[in-house]
């Protein structure tokens, strides 16, 4: 692991943070999680944007974007070029053992580590749902102990990744990834409405997708057509586009448009960085 936090890279065993920042205490705080390919990251500026929107959502205010740009950058540097994951954490700071505001300045850290290569998944429906009303629903913030439990529920069923549905029993995402489904010639995902994440690279999929000819929609999706799907595709910031070759034990095959995008997005995300 590369370490930054308060303006220099530091030792990862280091201790760094306080026993009462909030974002240890009451999960009150935000990240992004970027791809870094050959000592770059990929779409930045859409990571920022997004981790700005979520700071915003929970009444946090931002980071600032050239210091959190300046860490990137030199974590990215100290890494070298091996495939890897930067997350940038962005907390409320210190605060009251309860749910209170925090009292700030607010914490930065940014991390690197390494990432294997993208690969087919094997997915499995949760019995939980996500909540589209929830104070927190499309934020991406580290309250994320619904996603430990969650994931770790799907590999005990043999999945990689879970899948929630929302509270009206539409598709709604993975722990970690967008989903997409095969139907017709058309590639569809769940809107933001769903309560899902707005992914960064479901947002570039999307588009770049659409300009390679192929039609996408966001549709709202009964959690019953992801049982009858002949084809399924997942993204993350970390995987592109891969393909689901599993639904709860039902094997499926991986899909063209899947196959297509993921073959578009591979060769495009290496040439135009932050799109």
């Amino acid at each position: 692991m590369i370490l930054w936090v308060d303006g220099s890279i530091r030792d990862p065993a280091e201790p760094v943070v306080r026993a009462t920042d909030h974002g240890l205490t009451v999960g009150d705080g935000v990240f992004e999680a970027c791809e870094l390919l050959n000592g770059r990251p990929f779409a930045l500026t859409r990571h920022l944007e997004r981790l700005e929107r979520s700071a915003e959502g929970l009444g946090l205010p931002a980071p600032d974007r050239d210091e959190v740009r300046k860490a990137v950058d030199a974590v990215a540097a100290a890494w070298g070029d091996e495939l890897a994951r930067v997350r940038i954490l962005w907390t409320a700071g210190e605060g009251p053992l309860g749910t209170d505001a925090a009292w700030g300045p607010g914490t930065l850290v940014v991390a690197a580590t390494a990432v294997g290569v993208p690969r087919a998944v094997r997915v499995s429906v949760v019995p939980w749902v996500r909540n589209e009303r929830s104070a927190i629903a499309g934020l991406k913030t580290t309250s994320y102990a619904e996603n430990v439990r969650a994931l770790a529920w799907a590999k005990a069923h043999g999945a990689a990744e879970a899948i929630f549905a929302n509270t009206r029993g539409e598709l709604c995402e993975g722990t970690g990834t967008n989903i997409f489904l095969e139907r017709d010639g058309v590639l569809l995902t769940p809107p933001l409405t769903s309560g899902c994440l707005a992914g960064v690279t479901r947002a570039v999929v999307i588009e770049w997708a659409r300009e390679d000819g192929i039609e996408v929609r966001e549709d709202a999706l009964d959690l019953a057509e992801l049982d009858g799907a002949a084809h399924v595709g997942l993204t993350s910031s970390t995987k592109g586009m891969v393909p689901v070759v599993a639904v709860d034990g039902r094997p499926i095959e991986p899909g063209p448009l899947t196959g297509r995008v993921s073959e578009v997005y591979a060769r495009r995300h290496v040439l135009e960085r932050d799109p």
